[in-house]
């Protein structure tokens, strides 16, 4: 809504939505190596860093090229893999599966949340308070990985404060060891491909909900909202009863159905 009312079309919208998507693209192994060199801690507090810049800047964007300047911060704001990697590392593998459901619950009531009060904000104060609100929100969010990291030390022992791995961070040559892991390049390849079509509904909802559905802020927000609900409601409860009596392997391969069923139904 905002891009639309600083009148960017369509098809800009489109480019503003991919220089997001190649940035997260070109961001995510150096975050990666960024945790891995300096800690869980470090990274996600980079993330909520980087979030609220993001935010600060798109609220005071008043013309297209400072929208587009907003979306650099993007580079860093990879909250939800850093949050994967701490519970990977709190966790067993035969515990792993339901905390992560549990995770995506969390992340499911902050978008029932989030989506709601931002489509109000938006509707009656417009698109930049909403963007200060968010940024607010970011800023006390990079106190929470210090203390998550002490109870992280506590469970895993002293070892954990260590960083092993030895190199730069902008280390091409270590990020791309990664794929030589067993099973590390099928993933990353399947990965790419599940990830077009979640891009391509990220660029085209907001469009088709305000041109063909002629949806307001407000009803897109609770629209969001009802996504979150599912989301809490089967990676919470769902994926956990699940995990107890089918594999990790068969749940995502049942996944791929019932996702493209849900793609042919839209």
């Amino acid at each position: 809504y905002l891009a639309k009312s600083l009148g960017l079309d369509s098809v800009g919208f489109g480019y503003l939505q991919t220089t997001f998507g190649v940035l997260q693209l070109v961001g995510g192994p150096i975050f990666g190596r960024f945790a891995d060199q300096f800690g869980t801690r470090a990274a996600l507090i980079l993330s909520c860093a980087s979030g609220s810049a993001f935010f600060l800047v798109m609220s005071i964007s008043t013309s297209i090229p400072l929208l587009f300047l907003s979306r650099l911060p993007a580079v860093f704001m990879h909250g939800l893999p850093g949050a994967q990697k701490l519970i990977t590392d709190l966790t067993t593998p035969s515990q792993r599966a339901d905390a992560l459901g549990k995770l995506g619950l969390c992340f499911g009531i902050g978008i029932i949340i989030g989506s709601a009060l931002g489509g109000v904000l938006s509707t009656a104060f417009g698109s930049s308070t909403e963007d200060d609100y968010e940024k607010e929100l970011c800023l006390p969010s990079a106190r929470l990985p210090p203390s998550l990291y002490a109870y992280w030390k506590a469970v895993r022992g002293p070892q954990a404060a260590g960083t092993s791995p030895s190199g730069s961070v902008f280390s091409f040559r270590e990020i791309l060891c990664l794929m030589k892991f067993p099973g590390v390049m099928e993933i990353f390849i399947v990965k790419v491909f599940a990830g077009l079509p979640v891009g391509f509904f990220l660029i085209m909802f907001s469009i088709i909900s305000m041109d063909f559905f002629g949806l307001e802020a407000v009803e897109s927000g609770y629209l969001m909202s009802y996504f979150g609900v599912l989301q809490m409601v089967v990676q919470g409860l769902v994926v956990g009863k699940l995990t107890n009596h089918c594999s990790e392997r068969t749940l995502l391969r049942l996944s791929v159905f019932v996702f493209a069923g849900v793609g042919l139904g839209m």
